[in-house]
């Protein structure tokens, strides 16, 4: 190994001392047996389900016949649902969401709302909007909610960290809020015990959400419990590498909102006796461009037609994502209908202000010096690292640990119990420095996550730029601010290097000196696959609201007309990620 610089040695003391005072990098092992699931037997009579906390089996509101209309309030469960320290709120640069543009593309354009009063939700569902402790509508809510609850397919496309699964939720489950007892499958009638040789019925969810992640299920059915709180709605979350006997015994209790990873919601619905999607009216798909990506078109195909002969033929599809390349919108054109609406906050692909992103230049074998040095220098908080291997994952997991930082990681390898105990460990803060391959943290909305790093940066058969944006919006959610360090080098990085200097120069970002000789000359221009035109819209049903201010009637765009095509559109085929699980 070559001798360090003066310099060199004295940045590292700096470093190392600014980490011991921050008490970030003191050398103490750390306990991961705490969060090792239990291996003695549950005793007799305790529901073998609460022994280990699988996130399936998180607790619910479960309704009763005699409530009525309305039921009453539990307070437990309130300060479970709505009073944990670590849910995310709104921060204090929300401002910076709401100056976003906005564009709707649509026959029928909805009215944007600026407050969740105003978009006549069921008391129900306003009471518990008020719980979660959402104020002011963000853009992508403000547009897809009207849209929702006047009865149109979406196809919505904004930022990382903007309210996406609120958008689609809060509309879908009011609207059936007043409608439950009417429309829901059958119900189990038993008292506190329940034997599913006995009280089992079979599961007809009406709203199917399909994701890519099981962490991302876990996280979407945590919000469903909080939103169908004290409703007759009950929700159910299937996914694989957990138990099957509970997820199966929780869907025999009955279920309405039922959200998903498709491989596991396929081998349900293959059990006849356990799901039928007879009676869904509402098919969410939620990070459509990582789904419609992979090579599971048949099964998802079949997920997306197993509620076509519901017994009214009802059924709405919505597609949610940051970002929705050409391939992408071709697929998803198939299941939505003719005259389905289409929003988009910001440009298609990008991130927003509230993101300081970094890039620092470190070659392939100072790497991990430089990532610890890195981690020194920064004050305590969580910090989510992102490798593009899963060996990688491992490799460096280990390297942290041996150094005494209290790591932990998660990819598609680990058995679901290990995934759990890591996100339990990295929400906690047991375990702050968490690290991921990119497709096993797609969508995660976890508090306080400051920091994002890109240990390897996303190349083009990795996602490259659209797989950055991901990456980099699991931190500043929902107004809140954050850092994006990523390490580059010239060997690894170069087909990302010019979309990322114009992601940079966009967000009036620093693009540092190795990078300066790809900034472009004059405007910027976005030469990738996210075009801002679709191909066969009428461009007369444009609307644009540069101010996203939701106050008032949104302005009319430039009128084209049907064969005007953006300037550059590139046919590119999105790449697959062989780091996928269902």
């Amino acid at each position: 190994m070559d001798p360090l610089s003066t310099e060199d040695i004295s940045c590292r003391l700096e470093a190392a001392t600014l980490g011991t005072r921050q008490r970030l990098g003191r050398a103490e092992k750390y306990d991961y047996s705490r969060w090792a699931p239990p291996t003695e037997k549950p005793a007799d009579g305790i529901d073998p389900r609460e022994d280990v906390p699988w996130a399936s089996n998180a607790r619910k509101y479960e309704w009763k016949e005699d409530y009525g209309d309305v039921g009453p309030e539990d307070e437990e469960l309130e300060k479970i649902l709505f009073r944990n320290e670590f849910l995310n709120r709104v921060g204090v640069k929300f401002d910076n969401l709401q100056s976003i543009k906005v564009i709707v593309e649509a026959a029928e354009k909805p009215d944007p709302i600026s407050r969740f009063a105003d978009a006549g939700l069921h008391p129900i569902m306003e009471k518990n909007v008020a719980l979660c402790g959402y104020q002011i509508p963000t853009p992508i809510q403000a547009y897809a909610i009207p849209t929702i609850l006047q009865g149109h397919d979406l196809m919505a496309i904004a930022q990382t960290g903007s309210g996406k699964t609120a958008a689609y939720l809060i509309p879908v489950l009011s609207k059936l809020m007043g409608k439950a007892k009417k429309l829901a499958g059958p119900r189990p009638k038993f008292g506190e015990a329940f034997d599913p040789k006995v009280n089992a019925v079979r599961a007809e969810p009406l709203v199917l959400v399909i994701v890519p992640t099981r962490e991302l299920a876990c996280q979407i059915f945590d919000e469903a419990r909080r939103l169908c709180y004290r409703s007759m709605l009950r929700p159910c979350v299937a996914y694989g590498g957990g138990p099957v006997s509970h997820q199966r015994m929780e869907l025999q209790k009955g279920c309405d909102i039922l959200i998903g990873t498709p491989g596991r919601l396929i081998d349900f619905m293959g059990q006849t006796h356990v799901l039928s999607l007879r009676r869904v009216r509402y098919t969410i798909v939620d990070e459509a461009d990582e789904l419609l990506n992979t090579d599971w078109e048949t099964e998802f195909a079949q997920l997306l037609s197993g509620g076509d002969s519901n017994e009214d033929a009802d059924h709405r599809y919505m597609m949610f994502s940051a970002t929705f390349n050409k391939t992408c919108r071709q697929v998803a054109k198939k299941h939505l209908e003719t005259g389905y609406v289409r929003i988009r906050v910001g440009r298609t692909g990008s991130s927003h202000a509230n993101i300081e992103q970094r890039i620092i230049y470190a070659e392939d074998q100072t790497k991990m010096q430089c990532l610890y040095d890195l981690l020194l220098s920064m004050p305590p908080a969580r910090t989510l690292i992102f490798v593009n291997t899963k060996v990688q994952a491992d490799r460096l997991d280990d390297y942290l640990f041996n150094l005494g930082l209290p790591s932990t990681s998660i990819h598609s390898d680990r058995t679901q119990r290990e995934r759990e105990d890591a996100m339990s460990a990295f929400r906690t803060g047991k375990s702050p420095i968490l690290i991921a391959t990119g497709v096993s943290a797609r969508g995660l909305d976890i508090k306080n996550v400051m920091h994002v790093v890109n240990f390897d940066l996303p190349s083009y058969d990795q996602g490259g730029i659209d797989e950055y944006v991901h990456r980099i919006g699991r931190t500043a959610r929902i107004g809140n601010e954050g850092i994006a360090t990523s390490l580059y080098n010239h060997g690894r990085n170069t087909d990302i290097a010019r979309d990322l200097v114009k992601l940079l120069l966009e967000n009036k970002q620093v693009v540092p000196d190795f990078l300066e000789e790809l900034k472009p000359e004059g405007e910027l221009v976005f030469d990738d696959d996210n075009s801002d035109v679709e191909e066969d819209i009428d461009e007369t049903n444009v609307d644009a609201d540069p101010q996203s201010t939701h106050s008032g009637p949104v302005e009319d765009a430039p009128e084209l007309d049907e064969f005007s095509t953006p300037k550059q559109e590139a046919d590119i085929t999105a790449p697959t990620n062989s780091d996928f699980d269902w």
